[in-house]
């Protein structure tokens, strides 16, 4: 499950990117301009950028460049109706991974994209192991020294981010973008309240816990 922002200024190709990507287990955002990516990535972290070229105002090299200098590790992968040698070129050199030319088959799209996930060492795989805590994705559960935990989708969800970029800090509204969704009217204190319970189900655990960075938000540190 990877957290991916498509960028596309067409609504309608984005809608078909957002929801394929959607029905094939990860967590999708989409942004119709390039800015409009800047504002969502300022507030949430993304695992992969799907991005036109040819859009208003800044296209996908200039955005492209801009994430490199912030970012220089997260996969890029242009889809575009630009097909000439000099585009292909431009691109690589801006910093993208893979470069593919519309129309698309998705499932060739789906495997690029599986594959840069994984080059780029973001789990696709769905079980996630830390000492004897063992989180399973598919069957939203946790299990330490082979006994559940019982917690909710969002509990796990927020544990599963948490663990998988250990003693990487989260601001609380990053992930109340995420596990609640940028339009939500729900407040920051919910994070706290979730936090709360994790930290109240998981106090006894001897290979992680989850530590307040005081001003920034929480991460998971493990022992």
């Amino acid at each position: 499950m990877a957290n991916i922002i498509v960028v596309e200024d067409d609504p309608n190709f984005n809608r078909i990117l957002s929801i394929y990507l959607s029905n094939h287990g990860h967590q999708v955002q989409s942004a119709l301009s390039a800015q409009e990516a800047y504002d969502k990535m300022y507030n949430q972290l993304f695992d992969m950028i799907l991005s036109d070229v040819m859009m208003p105002n800044i296209d996908g090299f200039e955005f492209t460049e801009t994430v490199r200098k912030i970012n220089p590790n997260i996969p890029i992968l242009f889809v575009t109706a630009k097909d000439d040698i000099q585009s292909k070129q431009r691109g690589f050199s801006s910093g993208i991974d893979d470069f593919m030319v519309k129309p698309i088959d998705m499932s060739e799209m789906l495997m690029r994209v599986t594959a840069l996930l994984r080059r780029a060492h973001v789990a696709n795989d769905r079980k996630l192991t830390i000492g004897n805590t063992v989180l399973d994705a598919d069957s939203v559960s946790i299990m330490v020294d082979s006994q559940e935990i019982s917690v909710t989708v969002r509990e796990f969800n927020i544990l599963f981010k948490l663990l998988s970029y250990p003693n990487k800090t989260f601001s609380r509204s990053q992930l109340l973008d995420e596990f609640w969704g940028v339009d939500t009217t729900t407040g920051l204190r919910a994070v706290d309240v979730y936090i709360t319970k994790l930290r109240d189900k998981f106090s006894g655990s001897d290979v992680f816990e989850i530590t307040t960075v005081h001003g920034l938000g929480y991460k998971a540190v493990l022992k």
